[in-house]
C-alpha cells in the first residue's frame, strides 16, 4: 500500500485477513460491502504424499484455494449483477488442466477454479460483468518457498515473471476473456489433456513436481 502511494499516488488500505478462517470472506465483506473488481489471488500448496500430510494443512489449503474464493464471489456478484457491471479474476494454474501426483489436493483445488470460473463466466454473459480466469505456469513469487517445491524439475526449469503474469491477467479480464493462459509452454500444457494419453501426462506430471 506504501508502495503504491508513494509511486502513483493511490490510496490503497489494506485488510489483514486469514482467508484459512471460515469467517474471513464474512468479515471482509463487513468491511467492504461492495466491490467493483474482485481479484482472487490467494493461494499455497502443500507438496507431498497425501497420506502423510498433515490434515490440517490439506483442510486449510482447500479453504483458501476453493472455499474463500468461492465465497468472496458469491458475497460481490449479486451487488455486480444488480449494478451491471463489474469484474471478477479467478486465479488458478496449468495446475487445473491435469492431475498432480504429489500435489494432488492443490492441483484438484486448481480444477475446480478453473471449471467454477468458466460456468460462471457463462451464467453472466450479456450481463457487464464478466469473470476471468488466469491459468499461469511457474511463477517467481513466494509460492514455491511455501509449498517446498523449488528444487523440484518444474520450477528448476524456470519461472515466469511476476508482473507479466498479472498484466496478462489484468489485460485479459478488461478484454472480457474467459480463460487467460500466457506463454507458450503453459498454453501447451493446457493442451496437452487433448492429444496425450491421461495415464502419462499424470506419469509426466508426478516427474516434474517430485520432492527432492
Amino acid at each position: 500500500a506504501a508502495d503504491l502511494k508513494n509511486r502513483f499516488g493511490s490510496n490503497a488500505d489494506p485488510i489483514a485477513l486469514d482467508l484459512a478462517s471460515p469467517n474471513a470472506a464474512r468479515e471482509l465483506f463487513a468491511q467492504v460491502p461492495s466491490c467493483d473488481v474482485l481479484i482472487n489471488n490467494a493461494g499455497f500448496a502443500n507438496n507431498g504424499k497425501f497420506a502423510k500430510l498433515h490434515e490440517r494443512d490439506i483442510l486449510d489449503e482447500i479453504q483458501v484455494n476453493v472455499v474463500a474464493l468461492t465465497h468472496l464471489t458469491r458475497l460481490y456478484i449479486p451487488g455486480m449483477l444488480d449494478r451491471r457491471d463489474g469484474k471478477i479474476l479467478n486465479v488458478a494454474s496449468t495446475a487445473a488442466f491435469l492431475p498432480g501426483p504429489n500435489m494432488a489436493v492443490y492441483y484438484a483445488t486448481k480444477a475446480f477454479v478453473l471449471s467454477f470460473s468458466e460456468a460462471l463466466a457463462h451464467e453472466v454473459r450479456g450481463t457487464g460483468v464478466t469473470v476471468t480466469v488466469l491459468c499461469p505456469g511457474a511463477t517467481k513469487t513466494g509460492f514455491q518457498k511455501r509449498a517446498n517445491v523449488e528444487s523440484t524439475m518444474l520450477f528448476k526449469l524456470g519461472m515466469a515473471d511476476a508482473a507479466r503474469v498479472a498484466k496478462a491477467g489484468f489485460d485479459g479480464m478488461m478484454r472480457g476473456k474467459s480463460v487467460v493462459v500466457p506463454g507458450l509452454a503453459n498454453k501447451l500444457v493446457a493442451l496437452s489433456p487433448k492429444i496425450s494419453p491421461r495415464r502419462l501426462l499424470i506419469a509426466i506430471s508426478a516427474k516434474f513436481i517430485e520432492p527432492r
